[in-house]
């Protein structure tokens, strides 16, 4: 069975055009549900990629408590088309996580905390994504079926994007977004600094 492939567009949106498409999105999708995630991403500090050349993600995460290991193969940008594996683990979980990442070598990470709001539309899911303090941006996914269906599926999603006036990243915006997110936002994670409930002493998880 060919695994399905995560195809994703994502743009930034200023307050005003994200409270425009969270109204939209209220009136004629359909709510999923509320996110609030923890990310520690170890790939900035594997090899010496940069943040453009990497196409391996190693990172851990943990949504609304429910931690989770997650790795995505491919090359990513403004849009991207990636093999994502994930597993979830039992709650409470995470630090055990953190520590066996540790002693495996994983021993610094860049931590992004976001908060989402999801919605289905029309055969698309749509996640508004609230940087806290700072930003938001929006990402369009469907799910494409086999490599050859990803380039359907993209202007697909960028057709539906032109219809709702969403201006897309290209790749250069979105390297340079999330160089902005690591440099005034993001945190750094050290291994060397790990104590229980690390995370829980910082962030609500």
């Amino acid at each position: 069975m060919t695994p399905e492939i995560e195809v994703e567009l994502r743009g930034r949106l200023n307050q005003e055009q994200y409270n425009n498409l969270l109204s939209f999105l209220r009136d004629k999708g359909r709510f999923k549900e509320h996110k609030h995630r923890l990310l520690l991403d170890y790939s900035t500090f594997l090899s010496g990629e940069g943040i453009a050349e990497r196409t391996r993600d190693i990172r851990l995460r943990i949504t609304n408590g429910i931690p989770e290991i997650i790795t995505k193969l491919g090359g990513w940008g403004g849009d991207e088309h990636r093999r994502e594996i994930s597993i979830k683990t039992e709650q409470g979980s995470f630090d055990r996580l953190v520590e066996t990442y540790g002693m495996l070598g994983y021993t610094q990470a860049i931590v992004a905390e976001r908060f989402t709001q999801a919605f289905d539309y029309n055969g698309f899911e749509f996640a508004l994504v609230t940087v806290p303090g700072h930003s938001f941006y929006f990402e369009v996914e469907k799910m494409a079926h086999s490599s050859e269906d990803v380039a359907l599926v993209k202007e697909e999603i960028r057709v539906l994007c032109t219809k709702l006036k969403l201006t897309l990243f290209d790749d250069e915006g979105f390297f340079n977004y999330i160089a902005e997110l690591n440099r005034e936002v993001n945190k750094t994670f050290d291994f060397a600094d790990f104590e229980p409930e690390y995370f829980a002493k910082r962030y609500t998880i």
